[in-house]
């Protein structure tokens, strides 16, 4: 089977069940101007189409983000492109566009983070106004620089204020004048709550009890914050759904349960409107892969281009939901303008509905660092003890945000994988780190037997300390 005619089936069979991946595939005629067809009437969902290629911007009539077109196939008088940007449903792309033609204030805490940062970046896109708040704990100034660096005519939009959530003057001082809060900032790690319970709950409790009165007294539209699919504890319905949590297996797992207790308080003694979104395992660009407390997937493609062994907890049976942030962002902006007001107070699941285990996550990234690194195509990963505190399976349905407030994951995890890789590799050429030297036990060889990676006692003592 060629590719095209793999790439062939593949349209097919998404067309025939409704569901929309990352990669839009799409079938035109073999023409000048490379026109799109339309996407067949009785579709479920509705792609994101590219306008013709030289046009610059997008035409009202368009159902264009305004995305590069993509490179073309020819085979058999037609042609296939292949568009590798997150498909966004008709809904987020109509939220979008009114946004963008009412502009709103908003505070953005944690903005120097993984999930502020792309966040910042959305919002100044549509032409928001932008206030960050951060105390650089554990964001970097170097993220917040490359959305402005890349965005140099709408810098003027965003104030940075330098702060803690702790104090409840800083919260108020952020808070005025805001219409919308995106609560970010936290001290999001498993292995640290058990490590320093009373640290963390001070920032992920506190802080956010000073936030929602600075929230109140600033009389904001509405207050979306992250959740976490921590707090299913040890339920082991799969999937889980909002309404069936267990009991908390970790002090950062019992955090975000009191986060959405207060949230409803709140809104039901003051009428501050509130939504909170249970993430499961963000990764995508910006994310640090350095630290005791870094990432699964960012550390894993840090470490293996440098030919150090993976470390996996347990067996490699865990299961988790991995979810690229473009879909964290979308859910956000979608939380914040929901019209339906029964929207409001509730709580959501935000994930890709897919439920990967760590072994195939494993092999996932190893299969797309392989191009850029071929020696990476035999590394074997390291098994562990499991961990205090981590869940065994973690699977999260997000029917009730589709319903509630038009969420539709944009990006599977191949597909985030797809775009957050080679934003990895362009840092580490940036910082003009210097290209790993292949270890002489790196097999460079089909008939080289499994390799055996050089150990690295100091970072698996990181690792064992690592986020979940």
């Amino acid at each position: 089977m060629t590719v095209v005619d793999h790439s062939l089936r593949r349209l097919h069979n998404t067309i025939a069940s409704g569901e929309a991946g990352s990669r839009h595939l799409a079938l035109v005629k073999s023409q000048p101007h490379h026109e799109l067809c339309e996407p067949p009437p009785d579709e479920a969902r509705e792609w994101k189409m590219l306008g013709q290629p030289q046009r610059s911007t997008p035409q009202a009539s368009d159902r264009s983000c305004g995305v590069a077109v993509p490179r073309a196939f020819s085979t058999r008088g037609i042609v296939l492109l292949i568009q590798t940007e997150g498909v966004i449903s008709s809904h987020y792309r109509q939220v979008r566009e009114r946004l963008a033609a009412h502009p709103q204030r908003w505070l953005v805490t944690g903005v120097a983070g993984f999930i502020g940062s792309n966040l910042l970046d959305e919002l100044l896109s549509l032409g928001q106004s932008v206030v960050g708040l951060d105390n650089f704990s554990t964001g970097h100034r170097s993220n917040i620089e490359e959305v402005l660096a890349g965005r140099p005519h709408d810098a003027h939009r965003f104030t940075l204020v330098e702060g803690d959530i702790r104090d409840p003057g800083v919260c108020h001082s952020a808070c005025a004048g805001a219409n919308y809060i995106l609560h970010h900032a936290a001290l999001a790690s498993v292995p640290k709550s058990i490590e320093a319970p009373l640290l963390t709950h001070a920032v992920n409790v506190d802080g956010f009890a000073n936030l929602l009165l600075a929230a109140r007294d600033a009389k904001v539209d509405r207050f979306i914050y992250a959740s976490s699919s921590a707090v299913y504890g040890d339920a082991t319905a799969q999937p889980q759904i909002e309404k069936r949590t267990g009991r908390a297996l970790s002090p950062y797992a019992a955090h975000k349960a009191m986060n959405e207790s207060y949230a409803t308080a709140f809104q039901l003694t003051y009428g501050l409107e509130s939504i909170g979104l249970r993430y499961y395992n963000i990764f995508g660009k910006r994310q640090d892969p350095d630290g005791a407390y870094a990432a699964v997937i960012p550390r894993w493609i840090t470490q293996l281009i440098h030919g150090d062994r993976c470390v996996l907890f347990g067996d490699g049976e865990t299961t988790r939901d991995f979810c690229h942030v473009a879909n964290v962002v979308q859910a956000n902006i979608l939380a914040a303008l929901a019209t339906d007001p029964q929207a409001t107070g509730q709580v959501y699941n935000i994930g890709s509905s897919e439920s990967l285990t760590l072994r195939a996550l494993f092999e996932l990234i190893r299969e797309q660092l392989t191009s850029h690194y071929p020696s990476v195509a035999f590394a074997q990963p390291e098994y562990l003890p499991f961990r205090a505190g981590d869940i065994r399976r973690s699977s999260g349905s997000v029917a009730k945000a589709r319903r509630m407030i038009g969420f539709v994951p944009s990006h599977d995890v191949r597909d985030g994988l797809i775009e957050a890789i080679p934003w990895y590799l362009a840092q580490r050429s940036v910082s003009r780190m210097s290209e790993p030297p292949v270890p002489s036990n790196h097999p460079t060889l089909p008939e080289v037997s499994a390799p055996q990676y050089r150990p690295h006692s100091a970072r698996r003592a990181a690792a064992v300390r690592g986020s979940r």
